[in-house]
């Protein structure tokens, strides 16, 4: 009898834990009055549970502890510890129980560190600088990368099924990567983070019954850095093979691209300062609503990790022209976007958590 691929089960236990899980979790969430109340700034026009980070996170766990009890340990403890870290954090900010700017500048830094002490770094400074100095600008760039990623989920979670959706797509994408490259551990982690992202994705697509909360976000973010300095092409000349981690999450990448020139521009803190003028919201806004903007945010992310899984094939000169054409079309579609129409937010003399 065939066996069954460690990562089609880390899916499947992700993936019912978390949908099953969602129900109990709502429950909790309105019996505490853990909910997210309409505002101004938010699309939702009644309030929602929070708190369904915890139906992913513990879809997540689940399977990486019944699939992967033999690969390294250091690893995986690195990962868990700071995916936990930042699900204890954003489930603290959900409740108004930390300072907004503690996630950012502590705990998503401090969940880099976790990584950094497992062993799991980018490696884009030291194949050119030698010594130690080549080390210390990589453990500098994962933390940047952390905290940018982590950060990217984090103030994407502003339309009903887009945060949890647009980690899906990433996630495939990582899995099948990882799958082509026989990157085993990379491959089981992707699978256990699409499966618990598709089981809550059922209760949270439009209309949500439940919002998945900073702290699910966050987890989810990290999660998403973390395969993304994981990844490990082959067949692809170095520095080429980072166009696969930013490609497959070419989505988030973008719209913080996009709110952050848009907000730096009118003097606004861009991770700090509120407002309507993401891409979801703009697309929604040319005429889409809200699902339609999701569905192209979805359609977007599929592209850019089909682009991904081609890298493998592109020649270093190929793959240079086409990152080149890529950010042209990123500066073309952020200028596009300025133009759309969307609700304007004024400067804040104290900064908000949202998103």
């Amino acid at each position: 009898m065939a066996k069954i691929p460690t990562n089609l089960i880390a899916f499947a236990v992700a993936l019912v834990a978390s949908l099953a899980l969602t129900i109990p979790v709502r429950r909790m969430a309105l019996r505490y009055g853990m909910v997210d109340r309409p505002n101004p700034r938010k699309v939702h026009v009644k309030p929602i549970p929070l708190l369904g980070g915890i139906a992913i996170y513990l879809g997540f766990v689940l399977a990486i502890l019944l699939t992967l009890p033999a690969v390294p340990e250091q690893q995986i403890i690195g990962i868990l510890a700071g995916a936990t870290l930042l699900a204890i954090v954003g489930f603290l900010d959900d409740g108004g129980l930390l300072h907004h700017q503690v996630k950012l500048f502590i705990g998503m830094p401090a969940a880099a560190i976790f990584l950094l002490t497992s062993g799991i770094r980018a490696q884009l400074f030291s194949p050119f600088v030698p010594g130690g100095a080549g080390a210390a600008l990589d453990a500098c760039f994962t933390i940047l990368w952390v905290v940018g990623i982590t950060a990217s989920f984090s103030i994407l979670d502003h339309m009903d099924g887009l945060c949890a959706g647009v980690a899906a797509m990433a996630a495939l994408f990582f899995t099948i990567s990882a799958s082509m490259n026989g990157q085993t551990l990379v491959c089981t982690l992707a699978a256990a983070t699409l499966g618990a992202a598709v089981g809550f994705l059922r209760w949270n697509f439009n209309p949500a019954r439940i919002f998945m909360g900073d702290g699910g976000a966050m987890f989810l973010g990290f999660l998403m850095a973390t395969l993304g300095l994981k990844i490990r092409p082959i067949n692809i000349v170095f520095p080429v093979t980072w166009l696969v981690p930013v490609l497959i999450l070419g989505v988030p990448i973008f719209d913080t691209t996009l709110v952050t020139i848009s907000r730096a521009r009118r003097g606004l803190l861009p991770f700090t300062s509120p407002g309507k003028d993401h891409t979801a919201h703009r697309l929604s806004n040319l005429g889409l609503g809200q699902r339609g903007a999701v569905l192209a945010m979805y359609f977007f992310g599929g592209v850019s990790g089909g682009l991904a899984l081609l890298a493998p094939w592109l020649s270093a000169a190929t793959a240079y022209a086409l990152a080149a054409m890529l950010v042209a079309c990123v500066l073309l579609a952020v200028f596009f976007l300025e133009s759309v129409p969307y609700e304007r937010q004024g400067k804040l003399h104290k900064p908000s958590t949202a998103p």
